[in-house]
Order: C-alpha cells, then sequence, then structure tokens
C-alpha cells in the first residue's frame, strides 16, 4: 500500500513538474536579477554620485581644530638655541579655509563626474543587451530542441500505430517478415532518436538555466520565444552610439578643466584660539588671524598647448572608431534583415513541401491496409517527412536567432 502511494505522489510530482511552463520573459527577467555585472556597473553610477557630494564639500568652508606643544629644555648651557625653538610653545587652533573657485570650474569638475556616471549607465544598457541576447539566444535553442522532440514524439506514436497494424498484416500473409523487420528498424532507430532529442533538450535547458543563474536541474516546456523583428529608424538615441557622443562631451569638458588649470586660485585663510611661547604674559595669547593665498600660473613650459594637441588626437581618434563602427552597423542590419527575408520565403517552400510528404504517407498507409503498398516505400517516404520536418525545425531556429541577432542592435 505504502509503494502504491508513494508512486501516486511520484506520478503526480513529475507530471506537475512537466506541466510547468516558462517564457523567455522570465529567464530574461532572473538573469538580469542575478546578474553581479549589472549590479557592479548600477553600483559605480550611485558611487559616482556620492563623488559629486564630495566635490561640492570640497568648495565649502573646511574648519579644522589642530594642536601642537613643544618643549626644548636647556641644561647647564646645553640644548637648543631658544631663538630656534622658543624653548617651549604651545598652541590650540580653529581654522578656516574657503576656496573662491569660481562656479564654473566647479560645474566643470561635476560635469566630468556625470558624464562619467552616464558612460556606466551606457555600458550598463549594452551589458543587459549582452545578457538578454546570450539568454535569448540560448532559450531558442533549447525551444528548438523541445520543437524537434515534440516532432519525434509524433513521429514514435505514428509508426508504433503502423507497426500495429503492419504486424497484423504479416500474421495474415499479406507481407513477409522480411518487410516487418525493415519497418521495425526503421521504428528502432526512431525512438533512439528521440531518446536523444530528450536528452539533447535536458542538457540545453539546463545550460539555459546556467546563464541565467539558477541553480536547478530540473526542466520545464518552454513557452514560443515570440521574438518579432525590429529595425530602429533613428539610431540618434542608439545605445551603441551614445558612447561616441559621451567622449565626445568629455573630450570638450576635458579641454575646459585644462584652461580653470591656469586660472588665478585664491583661498581665504582664518583661525582663532591660543598660541603662545611662554615668554611673557601668556594668558593673554587669545587671539585671531586672517589671510589669504594666491596662485597664479605664469609659464609652465608650453604644457597647455601639449594637453591641447592630446585632446585632438584623442578627438581625431573617437570620429575615426565612429565613422567605422557606423559602416560595420548598417552593414549588419541590412545583411541580417536579408538573411532573415531569405528564410521566410524557404519556410513557405518548406511548408508547401511537408504538405505533399504528409499526403503521400496518408495515401501509402491506406495501401498498407490492402497490401498494395512496397514497405520500402513506406519507410522512404516517412524518411522524406522526416527530413524535411528537421529542415523547417532548423530553418524557423535560425530565422529566430538571426531575429535576435537583430534585435540586439536595436536599442
Amino acid at each position: 500500500m505504502k509503494w502504491f502511494f508513494g508512486l501516486i505522489i511520484f506520478t503526480f510530482t513529475y507530471t506537475a513538474t512537466r506541466a510547468q511552463t516558462y517564457t523567455l520573459d522570465h529567464f530574461l527577467e532572473l538573469a538580469q536579477n542575478n546578474s553581479p555585472l549589472l549590479k557592479d556597473l548600477r553600483n559605480q553610477v550611485a558611487n559616482n554620485q556620492l563623488d559629486s557630494l564630495r566635490i561640492r564639500a570640497l568648495y565649502k568652508p573646511q574648519v579644522n581644530a589642530t594642536s601642537a606643544g613643544n618643549y626644548s629644555p636647556v641644561v647647564s648651557g646645553f640644548g637648543y638655541a631658544g631663538a630656534i625653538t622658543n624653548e617651549h610653545t604651545l598652541n590650540a587652533l580653529m581654522g578656516v579655509n574657503q576656496s573662491l573657485d569660481s562656479k564654473k570650474n566647479i560645474a566643470a569638475q561635476l560635469a566630468a563626474i556625470t558624464l562619467l556616471s552616464q558612460s556606466v549607465s551606457n555600458a550598463a544598457k549594452i551589458s543587459e543587451q549582452d545578457l538578454k541576447k546570450a539568454i535569448t539566444s540560448q532559450y531558442i535553442t533549447a525551444y528548438g530542441d523541445l520543437q524537434q522532440l515534440k516532432f519525434n514524439q509524433e513521429i514514435v506514436a505514428l509508426l508504433n500505430k503502423e507497426e500495429d497494424l503492419l504486424k497484423k498484416l504479416t500474421r495474415t500473409n499479406v507481407y513477409h517478415q522480411s518487410d516487418y523487420l525493415t519497418f521495425l528498424v526503421t521504428l528502432k532507430q526512431q525512438q533512439l532518436t528521440l531518446q536523444q532529442s530528450r536528452m539533447l533538450y535536458k542538457n540545453d535547458y539546463a545550460t539555459l538555466n546556467y546563464l541565467t543563474g539558477v541553480a536547478d536541474t530540473t526542466y520545464a516546456e518552454l513557452q514560443e520565444p515570440g521574438l518579432h523583428k525590429m529595425i530602429r529608424t533613428d539610431i540618434s538615441n542608439s545605445i551603441f552610439f551614445g558612447q561616441y557622443k559621451l567622449d565626445s562631451l568629455k573630450l570638450v569638458n576635458s579641454k575646459t578643466l585644462v584652461d580653470f588649470t591656469y586660472k588665478p586660485k585664491i583661498n581665504l585663510l582664518a583661525d582663532g584660539g591660543y598660541n603662545s611661547d611662554f615668554a611673557s604674559q601668556p594668558y593673554k595669547n587669545f587671539g585671531v588671524s586672517v589671510g589669504f593665498s594666491l596662485s597664479l600660473p605664469i609659464y609652465d613650459g608650453g604644457q597647455r598647448k601639449i594637453q591641447y594637441q592630446k585632446l585632438s588626437l584623442a578627438e581625431d581618434t573617437r570620429r575615426t572608431y565612429k565613422a567605422f563602427f557606423d559602416t560595420q552597423y548598417h552593414q549588419q542590419i541590412a545583411q541580417l534583415s536579408q538573411q532573415i527575408d531569405g528564410n521566410q520565403k524557404l519556410l513557405e517552400q518548406i511548408d508547401e513541401q511537408m504538405k505533399f510528404s504528409e499526403s503521400l504517407i496518408k495515401v501509402d498507409t491506406k495501401l498498407m491496409q490492402t497490401g498494395d503498398l512496397r514497405i520500402a516505400d513506406l519507410v522512404l517516404a516517412i524518411n522524406n517527412y522526416l527530413t524535411i520536418k528537421n529542415l523547417k525545425t532548423q530553418t524557423n531556429i535560425t530565422n529566430l536567432q538571426l531575429i535576435n541577432q537583430l534585435n540586439y542592435w536595436n536599442r
């Protein structure tokens, strides 16, 4: 009785597992949530925001408390010169330092951080697109395995049905034993193919889980990917061209920062507290002081011009890379679109050919019932149907993979 209930529970669990289906969006969401790279890039953006706050804080008044004491004894005339060391000193001060850099200088520094954050964000979008492409590609592969598995199951079921009929006809001497064995070889071979396709689906499904970051050895049925060809007509906002725009803005901002290094820099200083050498009335040595510092670059050997030349070379390199990528981008889109159109036409021809193959098998089945069919002809018709069906599955999967590659570039 325990064995009986255990069998029921196992059967229910197995059926529930097999009945469960997943969509492409399910795996894409899991992959994005589990990706350490995407999380790292998001943290870099957050870190850059903190750097912006730090730069703003640097240009606020900087308040520091300092204290120092010194005692240099002179024994029997031996010791440091009192005029240098003051023999004994003590100070305890509260100081304030305020930089007077221009708002444009501060804005340029903040712009550098903002552009860096935008570059990281753009890199995150490209990485997300890379991840989406990889997951979708593996999903399509596993989905193709599943379609092949289902087809092989249908073929085995059909052959089993035909095998029962042929066995009866052989027993009534309508067909020879050799005819039955010839058909049986085809059936056994297809059963092995079915087992192989089942193993392949499990393996590719496990690979899909691996890429997604899911530790799960079970497998479920995959729904159709539902991919449709998308072409971006306006590439000005494309993430793949966005980095070139950001690089251009970075170079412009870098030139601005170079110019600001040659502007005068002024700092205001103030402190107050106790500062004494104990020479006379040390209790009166409480006070305050104010001051300023000025830095004005005059000559640095022509470094400013050199930095301009380096930025000019960087801009020339950027333009060259952008022009080359622009050519590759449009060539890739055109090539993929052409391949997809070719596959669509091929699928139409395959569907037409399949109708003839299916009709031939139906006719052969009827002829077999009356003994007017050579078994070799039936086997040939089945093999032709297998070939055209496999071609359709492969062409359909290839088409989905091409659409996946095309859609990758359209963000």
